[in-house]
């Protein structure tokens, strides 16, 4: 079935409004964040060992998993890629926003950070962590919006045109990406440290809600890429998209559905995952 015509003629999805190569003190602030956090982890959690029981070795592989997936869609050949290439652009998006933080998740950051801060320290980080801020932000359907609504942002509006005019803006939505991919799943599957739990048909219909969004959002990509995308590289990034994301969402189905078996039936299963 072939495409309607779209708006402006042939000739308008055709246009480019990309501006080449990344800016290299981006690229090179990236890596030294890179960097910072793969030696970072592994020295607190050698350093707490002293104290604590050994940190499990999964969480290192987990963890280092991580920070490569998340580096290799902001340093290097597929992100210079990315920013003239809208398929390409979709692959960083998915390794960014959806399996960095699966894996960075299950390397449970915040534990091994509790675990290492000096009392106090880690009682404010209790408290923050029990705050209503928290509460409000960490909540399911408030972490869905973050990033899935920020997706329906990036892609339906003129700002995925900015993001390739201006280092910063680019800068700053990759950081969104992250974090919110990041918090909303920490926000279904509690893997890590948490103070506000909610039911697990909550976080269920959330998650079918969420999913089905972002296979809303591809389909509308599949007919209509953002500005100064062709058809061809458009429509290629949203089958990126849309098949590509089903392979990170099961994987999440599956941990979710694991921890709920757990839960109520937890003698069957003697270690998280």
């Amino acid at each position: 079935m072939q495409n309607p015509p779209r708006k402006g003629g042939p000739h308008k999805a055709m246009i480019h409004h990309y501006l080449g190569p990344i800016e290299p003190w981006f690229q090179l602030t990236a890596a030294l964040l890179l960097v910072w956090a793969m030696m970072f982890y592994p020295m607190l959690a050698i350093w707490t060992n002293e104290r604590y029981k050994k940190w499990p070795t999964r969480r290192y592989v987990f963890w280092f998993a991580g920070v490569i997936t998340a580096g290799a869609s902001l340093v290097g050949p597929l992100a210079n890629a990315a920013h003239t290439s809208f398929s390409a652009h979709m692959i960083g998006h998915l390794l960014l926003g959806m399996l960095a933080p699966l894996l960075l998740l299950h390397g449970k950051p915040l534990t091994l950070m509790m675990r290492g801060l000096p009392t106090q320290s880690a009682r404010r980080l209790s408290h923050l962590l029990n705050s209503r801020f928290i509460s409000i932000a960490s909540h399911p359907i408030s972490t869905a919006f973050l990033n899935f609504g920020g997706l329906v942002i990036l892609y339906r509006t003129d700002l995925f045109v900015w993001m390739h005019q201006s280092t910063w803006v680019y800068a700053l939505v990759h950081i969104h990406v992250l974090l919110a991919g990041y918090v909303f799943t920490w926000s279904i599957l509690y893997t890590d440290l948490t103070a506000h739990r909610h039911s697990f048909h909550m976080r269920a219909a959330v998650l079918i809600v969420a999913f089905a969004s972002h296979k809303v959002l591809a389909k509308s990509l599949y007919a209509m890429p953002p500005a100064g995308v062709t058809t061809g590289d458009g429509e290629m990034g949203a089958l990126i998209m849309y098949y590509g994301g089903d392979v990170i969402d099961l994987a999440l189905i599956i941990l979710f559905c694991l921890s709920w078996y757990k839960a109520t039936a937890p003698g069957r299963i003697a270690r998280a995952v």
